[in-house]
This record gives structure tokens, sequence and C-alpha cells, in this order.
């Protein structure tokens, strides 16, 4: 079941337009703790002439720090070294960051994983894996259906001192 939602979540994102896809990583971002509330965490920039750069997002409440986004919507393409090192420019040329997120609905080829082991900057990347995992366990674009529980004998409240 698992892995049919996983399938089933990267069609709809392939579906969707780039901008639905910027915004899915930015909300992702803060199901995962980044920024705080949408209201004042996350500002999108994916429009062109960006730098390269599809989303920004306090990396705390605050905002002493930023983590720059960036979105690759692709059903069958890896995301190879190129693209990645493009990010990384980008990321120190225009914005100056240190931190940065590569997501793609697709994989990323073995150049581009071992590029990123050796920067000065924090990179992650996420691949469709990655990324339908982190939806699933952050609630975002699912919902629980049906939940089971099973009950136990609670050895605690049966313990007399």
């Amino acid at each position: 079941m698992q892995s049919a939602l996983r399938a089933e979540l990267l069609e709809r994102i392939v579906q969707n337009s780039p901008a639905f896809f910027e915004q899915l990583i930015v909300d992702l971002l803060i199901a995962m703790g980044y920024g705080g509330s949408h209201k004042n965490a996350a500002t999108q920039l994916g429009r062109s002439g960006d730098g390269g750069v599809d989303g920004v997002i306090n990396e705390d409440r605050l905002g002493l720090d930023r983590v720059y986004a960036q979105a690759k919507r692709y059903a069958d393409t890896t995301v190879g070294r190129p693209d990645v090192q493009a990010f990384v420019g980008s990321l120190v040329g225009h914005h100056g960051a240190t931190k940065g997120v590569f997501v793609t609905t697709s994989t990323f080829s073995s150049q581009a994983r071992d590029y990123v082991k050796h920067l000065a900057q924090r990179v992650i990347l996420i691949d469709g894996d990655r990324l339908t995992d982190l939806m699933i366990e952050y609630g975002v674009g699912v919902r629980v259906s049906r939940r089971i529980e099973f009950k136990r004998l609670d050895e605690d409240f049966f313990a007399e001192e």
C-alpha cells in the first residue's frame, strides 16, 4: 500500500504545474518545522530571473538563517551534476547562501550525489522516493483514511508498591 501511495503521489505531482510543485516544497519544509508559519516563513522566488532558486524559507522563526530550494519536476529525466552545480553557483553567487535543498520528482545521477558530498555549502538532494516518504511522514498531500488501534494490558496500572 505504501509503494502504491508513493507512485500515486509522484504521478499527481508531475500532472500539476511547476508552480504547484514549488509550493509543495515550501509546504513540506514548513511541515518539517522550518520557518514557523506560512505567513512569514516562505517566499517563493519561482519567477524568471530568480537566480536559479525556486524558493527560500527561514530556517527558524527568527529568520537567523535561510534555506534556499530548487525544484525540478521531471517524469523520467535524471538530474545530473550540471543542474546541481548551477544551483550551488546561484546559492553562492546570487544569494551568498550556505544551505540549499534540491528536490526532484525523478532521480539524481551518481555524479550529482558525489558533487554535493565535497562542498563547503550544505546541499541536500531529495529524489522522488525520498520526497514521497517525507510527504507521507509529515502529512503533506495525504490524509489518514483508516487507523487501527490495538490495546494491551498496562502493567504499570496494576503494579502495587
